[in-house]
């Protein structure tokens, strides 16, 4: 993939969102995103299928993961990292 425009203000957040459980680190990575001025495109993985499937097809041992642009960031830690580098 190539890096991402530095001036692209879009990013894809996946994150684990389930009935008895919501993810902390979704959580946190949606809040920075919003926090950097972001046009988040949230979507949610809503069951333990989806999401076992989605880490399973991404090679990721949890969630979240975050695009910027065509970019992958990574997670929430990945991703404070990331825009604290900017």
């Amino acid at each position: 993939m190539s890096a991402s425009n530095p001036t692209d203000r879009h990013a894809t957040l996946y994150r684990m969102v389930l009935p008895d459980h919501v993810c902390p680190f979704g959580l946190r990575a949606l809040r920075l995103l919003e926090d950097a001025g972001y046009d988040i495109d949230d979507r949610p993985l809503r069951s333990r299928e989806e999401t076992d499937a989605f880490k399973a097809e991404h090679g990721l041992d949890t969630t979240p993961l975050v695009f910027v642009g065509d970019e992958r960031i990574g997670g929430a830690r990945e991703l404070e990292a990331w825009l604290s580098a900017r």
